[in-house]
């Protein structure tokens, strides 16, 4: 158990002293910000942003703590994560960090985090309980057993009421997979009531209802997951947000390049679930199954995943590589990088290269010589953003705020990646990036690159919504290839591979969406 035990006249001591010091933090808050007002987006669009708290263990320039968080940027801000204790109850996964005892050890993230509403009181804080690195099977034995549902439902209003924050993310990565049972989706006695992540919903829901409370879901976006996880129509009655998670599409568990949030399809993602794995598809597929428009938000990533290609010259996508990207200053994890560290190693890398590709409307990055990174700009961004808009979306989800270059060493101010989100969502126009000069065709006609233009040269324009032919072409060597593959940087015997990969799916494993 978090904390010793203590008298009760010095935990009132203790307990004036935090009031105390809480009421000091958010005047500095207030005095910072300006004025306390409500912030919303002009359009009603929501901006729901997730917070990585294990960010304030990161080094130098990439440590992030909860005062770092602008909290006019968002209209809900997610604190990740809690967990599902041996009890069945919810708990602070690092209560170092997130808690303080009664003797007054601990840092106090919780409250420090909903002090922030002081600054934006038309926001909302939400807890997120689950995460990739929880699992399932735990979140599948509670939700089948009506007992443990309910000391889970009471614990969760408790913790809620006693650290203030507003409502619950239900982060259950995923019901009926990664040691779920079928049961999670459906029931399997006849006839048939709630199953039980339905029936889990339900109950949250009643519960908070009296108190005001919000419960919202975190869900995936691949179409196989999707079908074997979710009651879509059942599970929205009790939802007030889904958030989408569209990303984690592709990463270094394939032995090629592609895009970790692509918003358009491949030309090459023929067969297979890569098909799916865009957010265009995946989005249009969950309104498709009854997901309410007013309810669903689109996740958008502040951070991008990479691979180490085999070969330098061949460097487009569906490439062959067989290792993952470098590791991160920051994020410290191989294959992937933040946009904030993107923005650095920009500099540091004098043939870092920024192509973008016009089918799937996304940017990535070549440097160092046969590394190779999917990621998001200002400009893919805004293209995802207006999507949002297109779709009449409730808004868009973010994960997360301490990725984004917020201390701007892009050259494009605080937090750009937000900003640009927040500007289309409130109609704003779509940020188009200005090539220079040194701009050249390197697959065809569907993708250019620049050799490190200024990160800041930018101009309005509202950018590319439609595909790029979809046509086949001849190579010298006799293969049918997109259009926007580069034939002359692949080898007769790659071209061949190149097809066959797309034909079958990678058996690697892979994080299933």
């Amino acid at each position: 158990m978090y904390g010793r035990g203590r008298s009760g006249e010095a935990s009132l001591k203790l307990d004036r002293k935090m009031k105390l010091a809480l009421l000091f933090l958010s005047a500095l808050l207030a005095v910072e910000a300006g004025p306390a007002q409500k912030r919303e987006s002009r359009s009603g669009k929501l901006l729901v942003c997730y917070y990585g708290s294990w960010a304030v263990y990161r080094p130098g320039d990439g440590k992030f703590d909860v005062e770092q968080i602008d909290p006019t940027l968002c209209t809900h801000l997610v604190f990740g994560f809690a967990g599902l204790s041996y009890e069945n109850k919810i708990h602070a996964l690092d209560p170092w960090n997130e808690l303080v005892d009664e003797w007054g050890s601990g840092k106090d993230a919780y409250r420090r985090f909903n002090a922030l509403k002081t600054v934006n009181p038309g926001m909302k804080t939400i807890l997120a309980i689950g995460g990739w690195n929880e699992g399932s099977t735990k979140y599948s034995q509670m939700a089948a057993d009506p007992a443990k549902r309910a000391t889970f439902v009471t614990s969760c209003v408790d913790f809620l009421q006693k650290y203030g924050f507003d409502g619950l993310d239900m982060d259950w990565e995923y019901p009926a997979n990664r040691g779920g049972t079928p049961a999670d989706k459906v029931s399997t006695l006849r006839p048939p009531p709630d199953a039980n992540f339905v029936q889990l919903l339900r109950e949250l829901k009643a519960a908070f209802r009296p108190h005001g409370l919000l419960l919202t879901a975190a869900v995936s976006a691949g179409k196989s997951t999707i079908d074997t996880a979710y009651d879509v129509p059942a599970m929205a009655e009790s939802l007030d947000i889904i958030s989408v998670m569209v990303y984690d599409m592709h990463g270094a568990w394939e032995p090629f390049t592609h895009h970790n949030a692509p918003l358009y399809a491949h030309p090459l993602d023929q067969s297979g679930d890569n098909r799916y794995f865009n957010a265009n598809y995946s989005m249009r597929y969950w309104l498709s199954l009854g997901a309410p428009r007013e309810k669903l938000v689109m996740g958008m990533p502040t951070y991008g995943r990479g691979f180490s290609l085999d070969r330098p010259e061949e460097n487009g996508f569906y490439a062959p590589a067989s290792q993952a990207g470098m590791a991160g200053p920051y994020t410290r994890e191989a294959g992937i990088l933040g946009f904030n560290e993107i923005c650095e190693i920009q500099k540091q890398y004098g043939d870092f290269q920024r192509h973008w590709n016009h089918d799937v409307k996304v940017p990535y990055c070549t440097f160092n010589s046969r590394q190779w990174f999917g990621y998001d700009d200002i400009e893919s961004i805004s293209l995802k953003a207006q999507l949002i808009v297109d779709l009449n979306l409730a808004g868009g989800m973010v994960w997360s705020v301490e990725t984004d270059d917020f201390r701007g060493k892009c050259g494009l101010g605080n937090n750009p990646i937000l900003n640009a989100i927040k500007r289309v969502l409130d109609g704003g126009h779509v940020e188009a990036t200005t090539a220079d000069s040194s701009v050249t065709s390197t697959t065809g006609t569907s993708t250019t690159s620049t050799s490190a233009p200024s990160p800041s040269t930018t101009s309005s324009g509202q950018g590319e919504c439609s595909h790029a032919g979809f046509g086949l072409r001849i190579t010298a060597s006799g293969h049918k290839l997109p259009p926007n593959v580069d034939a002359e940087s692949l080898s007769p015997e790659s071209q061949i591979k190149t097809l066959k990969r797309f034909r079958v799916r990678s058996s690697k494993s892979r994080k299933e969406l």
